[in-house]
């Protein structure tokens, strides 16, 4: 097992992507109706769902790229934990009744990635040398 601790920056980055292009396709349902416009419509871009959607969208940007991941998985974090908390949680308290599932999970990688930074194939990466 201690063989693979060596691929730990490659695994943390590929989890990085993996969760940026889910995540930015979240806000591209919201604000441009891609892949399958939502069953409620396009929202005002400055309601919370509007504004949701662009921090979806650029901040899942941000992470894919691995550029100002902490201050920038901070915030996704923060905005996954009030998503829960606000649209899930009043459905029922468990997640698979009330929907919140991704959300808790998304919250929790983005809390990840404040810890650990970008790992591997990242810009922060490049900028640091």
């Amino acid at each position: 097992m201690e063989k693979l601790d060596r691929y730990t920056p490659q695994a943390l980055a590929m989890l990085r992507i993996v969760t940026a292009l889910i995540f930015i396709a979240h806000g591209t349902q919201k604000l441009f109706g891609f892949p399958a416009p939502p069953a409620s419509g396009l929202p005002p871009l400055l309601s919370l769902f509007g504004i949701g959607g662009m921090l979806e969208v650029f901040g899942g940007l941000l992470i894919l790229v691995g550029l100002f991941t902490r201050p920038t998985a901070f915030v996704l974090s923060g905005m996954m934990a009030v998503a829960y908390w606000m649209f899930h949680a009043p459905r029922s308290i468990y997640p698979l009744l009330n929907g919140g599932d991704a959300a808790i999970l998304y919250c929790f990688v983005f809390l990840l990635l404040v810890f650990t930074g970008p790992g591997a194939w990242s810009l922060d990466g490049r900028r640091r040398g």
